[in-house]
């Protein structure tokens, strides 16, 4: 399988605050990779590094054959148009509708009819089954429904690579369930690659093709959720307990 994303022995240290100390990790197509790992041990930074937002002290990070370290801050614009992000809090705009919301980020494809439009957001809130929360304002739908209103817009641009952060955080355990099935759903029908980064162990069980544990800005494992979930070392299978 084509590999979409790799990170060779990637370093980030904050004065002397050392947070990334040496990350390696591959993801091929159509493949969802969990980053596991308690707070403060990297999970976020990381994701920046990835998409740009920070650069790494050391090492290399190539997404979909382009080494971002190396971009023009054009050609990285052009790269994060390929990469969809799903943040904690789902990053609404409150004074606009479920339409409205989906309907941004085509801003640069107003050439386009607005019939077409209007059925690309429809299909697109479809995928997450909100069509019928489209005229809605964010203030009226639940936090589970907020999250996939943000997974709608993100998914609206066909992103090649999906990055989540913290999908569940602030959810029910019935809710947070429906959404990592959502993740599931989204990785069959788009066959996206994906970042998942949680500490949920609920979340990273189901949708996890792949996982990573990070401590303290290493990877102290790499392996399916069973893997790791039975690993004879203490210091991996402590984090699923």
């Amino acid at each position: 399988m084509e590999t979409v994303v790799e990170i060779e022995h990637l370093k980030k240290s904050f004065g002397t605050n050392e947070v990334l100390k040496d990350i390696s990790l591959k993801i091929e197509q159509g493949q969802n990779m969990v980053v596991f790992g308690k707070s403060g041990s990297g999970k976020s930074v990381l994701i920046k590094c990835l998409v740009g937002l920070l650069e790494p002290d050391e090492g290399k990070v190539v997404i979909l054959g382009k080494d971002i370290i190396e971009l023009k801050n054009e050609e990285l614009n052009v790269l994060r148009k390929k990469i969809g992000f799903l943040f904690q809090s789902a990053a609404l705009y409150d004074s606009m509708t479920v339409r409205e919301n989906l309907e941004f980020p085509l801003r640069d494809l107003r050439k386009k009819p607005q019939e077409e439009i209007d059925e690309l957001v429809l299909e697109t809130l479809k995928s997450v089954g909100l069509e019928d929360a489209i005229d809605k304002m964010p203030s009226e739908l639940s936090g589970g429904m907020r999250k996939r209103v943000g997974l709608a817009r993100t998914l609206i641009l066909k992103p090649k690579i999906i990055l989540y952060d913290e999908p569940t955080t602030g959810l029910d355990p019935i809710t947070s369930k429906e959404i990592s099935h959502l993740i599931l759903d989204i990785q069959k029908k788009y066959n996206a690659s994906s970042i998942i980064i949680t500490h949920d162990v609920e979340c990273a069980r189901i949708t996890a093709n792949k996982m990573v544990v990070l401590k303290g800005g290493i990877c102290i494992a790499e392996g399916t959720f069973k893997e790791l979930s039975e690993s004879p070392e203490e210091s991996v299978n402590s984090f699923f307990k």
